[in-house]
């Protein structure tokens, strides 16, 4: 994938999401809670933990979290595996166990709490703090402090009513379980500060109150939680019956009344809380609101798929800055806004191969890479319309496998995460070529 994919060593260093981490870092605690990893033909609270573990990665999984290491489990964890650049074995090995934060945290030294920037063990273990209580790291635990996990302890304060630091002071590593409670350093806090750290932090720009969720917080099938309590409310608000009532489980019921929601709406029908249907809900902002780019068309012709990997380390330091939709050789991509083609990049470009950036009036654009050739009459200059064909999917450049790198870029500046972007239009089950403009 594009941002250096970070090869396998065959060694017992730990590689997490394309970032070594040294001999030194590697415990026996860490090799034993492997020995006692769930394989095929278990059942019980650990299968559900690695089966929650892939759900919240964005891994669909056949009848949830139900607890039975099945064939369909093993067949996700294998599809996990190959997408994250790990050994698609499907048996949870300490890679892979270290990257679902499913190795138990150890304690650390209050006096040496690790800090933004680091690569460590101690960093490791706050990832995994942080998914015991309900605030994973997006990427997964890597081992890497960085903006993922700034902003997830900025989550995990918040729900904690602690102070919004994004740092791992000794009240928050006290909360998550990492030092005893008697290593909380007492300070006084002047009462402005006090009172400023009580505010709610927005993260993503999602708002936070009680009546809206945020991407981060779309519930999912299988799922309990008031997440789920408050979309049955707003089903049933919207003349939806939910049978069973306002129970707060995401089941079957729950999935039919999203449905006939959907129906009623003209939404794509996917029985799911998608971006789409959280708006129309009324549970989350629409995308103008958020401060995310619109799309009208999603960007790769079916039959593909896409997880959400912003951010996820890659060798030399890097973080992926796009989504990867994955597919075969020769899939058209779209153009998925009216533009101008305004750069292009050949097949001996190192990282991203053929490659092209298609920019909106307003400055914003959007990047593929990895293009196996460009759509003939496409060249610097080109004025395209929404929908039309800019070229087909490839591996050229550092990509390992054909799929398209997609990365978005508001008025021209920095990358913004591509995910609730294409989210929004996901046609990846549209197989046929759209029809040209």
């Amino acid at each position: 994938m594009l941002r250096n994919k970070g090869r396998i060593f065959k060694s017992v260093i730990s590689v997490v999401a394309g970032s070594v981490l040294s001999l030194a870092m590697l415990t026996s605690n860490a090799n034993a809670a492997t020995e006692s990893m769930p394989v095929l033909g278990d059942s019980g609270a650990s299968v559900i933990q690695l089966q929650e573990a892939l759900i919240s990665r964005g891994f669909t999984l056949k009848g949830g979290a139900d607890g039975v290491f099945s064939t369909t489990t093993r067949n996700t964890l294998k599809s996990f595996q190959r997408i994250v650049g790990f050994k698609a074995t499907g048996t949870v090995d300490e890679r892979t166990a270290k990257f679902l934060g499913l190795i138990a945290p150890k304690q650390l030294d209050s006096k040496a709490l690790p800090t933004s920037g680091t690569k460590s063990e101690e960093v490791w273990s706050l990832q995994q703090a942080l998914a015991n209580n309900g605030v994973p790291v997006k990427g997964g635990a890597d081992g890497v402090f960085g903006l993922a996990t700034k902003i997830a302890i900025a989550k995990f304060q918040s729900a904690k009513s602690l102070p919004i630091t994004q740092t791992l002071d000794t009240a928050t590593a006290a909360a998550l379980g990492l030092i005893p409670e008697s290593a909380v350093e007492k300070t006084v806090v002047p009462n402005e500060a006090v009172k400023a750290a009580a505010q709610p932090v927005v993260v993503n720009a999602t708002p936070t109150s009680n009546e809206m969720l945020t991407i981060d917080t779309l519930p999912i099938r299988g799922q309990r939680s008031d997440a789920v309590r408050l979309v049955q409310e707003k089903l049933i608000a919207n003349s939806i019956e939910v049978k069973g009532g306002v129970d707060a489980i995401f089941g079957l019921a729950t999935s039919i009344a999203i449905a006939a929601f959907q129906t009623s709406r003209g939404l794509k029908v996917t029985s799911a809380i998608d971006l789409s249907t959280a708006i129309a809900l009324g549970v989350l902002p629409d995308l103008a609101t958020l401060g995310i780019p619109q799309i009208s068309v999603f960007p790769s012709q079916g039959r593909c798929s896409f997880t959400d990997t912003w951010q996820q380390s890659r060798s030399g330091g890097r973080q992926h800055e796009g989504v990867d939709i994955m597919g075969v050789k020769g899939l058209a991509l779209y153009a998925v806004i009216d533009g101008t083609i305004t750069k292009m990049y050949g097949a001996d470009a190192a990282l991203s191969g053929n490659a092209l950036r298609l920019t909106a009036s307003d400055g914003t654009y959007f990047f593929y890479a990895h293009l196996d050739s460009f759509a003939p009459g496409i060249a610097i200059g080109s004025v395209v319309k929404a929908g039309q064909i800019v070229g087909y999917m490839g591996s050229t450049g550092d990509a390992g496998s054909p799929h398209l790198h997609f990365e978005v870029h508001p008025n021209g500046g920095a990358a913004v995460s591509p995910y609730p972007v294409v989210k929004a239009v996901d046609a990846c089950d549209v197989t046929g070529v759209l029809p040209q403009p």
